[in-house]
């Protein structure tokens, strides 16, 4: 299981009260909503291997080189010149992301309480989650893979081999969880099975994100766009056949193309996750500290499991008054 973990703090940011504070009074929404969802996967879904996976840069440069536009709307102004975002140490010229001030300082608790339960993290230096998730799956032949995720964009990660991959995409919130293999995904979008996670990502070039800045080619929506890659089999031979005056393409799907030329020479750099990200790890293996192996020590990626550090949990649950949001964490990991 890999978690986009910054997309679950900031959906449990927004799902609960500000109310629910330490005994300082600092809110921890954002904490006891990512152990509580946290807890509800390990419990209903079972994984044997978990990576919390984090941004270390949440718009990395060469994604902001190829189109300027790429999260510009996201940036905290004025941006530093260097110091820290919300998922981890920004570049000497990086923007930091817009992170709203109570939710900032419950970043490291989440961090601290996932250290303290043997629960690995992995990142890569100038890299989003989203890259360091499509490396880990990019190089896993041995288990199933089920991603968590309320991004659309990693919805092309779903395969059927070496090992499959789902992606569970929780935007609705994990009570309305959409569970999406290649198959699903070509029924949702009318896109062909055998390569849905590709012509998804290139239906969304297509298509734009406003959400990421992405402007899309003017005049083609997502189904149009879904219908064209499925026709022309690729972006590249879409726009081969638009250069070539292909009578399989409207006059004016042809011209909208041609007018979003350098867009499109841009969006695959920055839609496309990279699947050779330099991925580092918190701890030497992912696999899950079960009850059965809490006394046991991590040895290899494929071999035991650390052991909760039970003390540390029960102080950092004190500290910040979390009650049992992590009682059922504990319980999630002992089942």
């Amino acid at each position: 299981m890999l978690l986009d973990s910054a997309g679950i703090w900031f959906r449990s940011y927004y799902a609960l009260p500000e109310s629910l504070t330490s005994p300082d009074g600092t809110p921890v929404n954002a904490v006891r909503g990512f152990c509580d969802m946290l807890a509800k996967l390990l419990t209903e879904r079972a994984p044997r291997r978990v990576v919390a996976c984090l941004d270390n840069d949440w718009r990395p440069e060469f994604r902001v080189r190829a189109l300027s536009s790429y999260k510009a709307h996201r940036v905290a102004e004025p941006a530093p010149k260097s110091g820290t975002t919300a998922d981890g140490p920004t570049g000497t010229d990086t923007a930091e992301e817009a992170v709203p001030d109570t939710l900032e300082p419950q970043i490291p608790v989440i961090l601290d309480l996932l250290a303290a339960l043997g629960i690995d993290t992995a990142e890569a230096e100038g890299y989003e989650a989203d890259d360091v998730i499509a490396t880990l799956v990019a190089r896993e032949h041995t288990d199933p893979i089920e991603v968590i995720t309320g991004d659309r964009d990693l919805f092309q990660l779903v395969r059927e081999s070496p090992t499959t991959c789902r992606v569970v995409y929780i935007g609705g919130g994990l009570a309305k969880a959409q569970d999406y293999g290649p198959a699903e995904l070509a029924e949702r979008y009318e896109l062909p099975t055998e390569n849905a996670g590709r012509a998804y990502a290139e239906m969304a070039m297509l298509r734009g994100d406003p959400s990421d800045g992405l402007p899309g080619v003017a005049g083609i929506g997502e189904k149009t766009a879904a219908k064209l890659i499925t026709r022309f089999g690729s972006l590249s031979e879409l726009r081969a056949a638009a250069e070539a005056g292909e009578q399989g393409l409207t006059k004016r799907n042809r011209e909208q193309l041609s007018e979003a030329a350098a867009y499109l020479d841009a969006a695959p750099t920055v839609v496309n996750t990279v699947p050779d990200a330099p991925v580092t790890h918190s701890l030497p293996s992912d696999v899950l500290p079960r009850e059965e192996r809490l006394s046991e020590t991590r040895v290899s990626n494929a071999g035991l499991a650390t052991a909760v550090d039970t003390e540390r949990v029960r102080e950092l649950q004190q500290e910040w008054g979390l009650g049992s949001t992590v009682d059922r964490l504990l319980d999630a990991l002992s089942a």
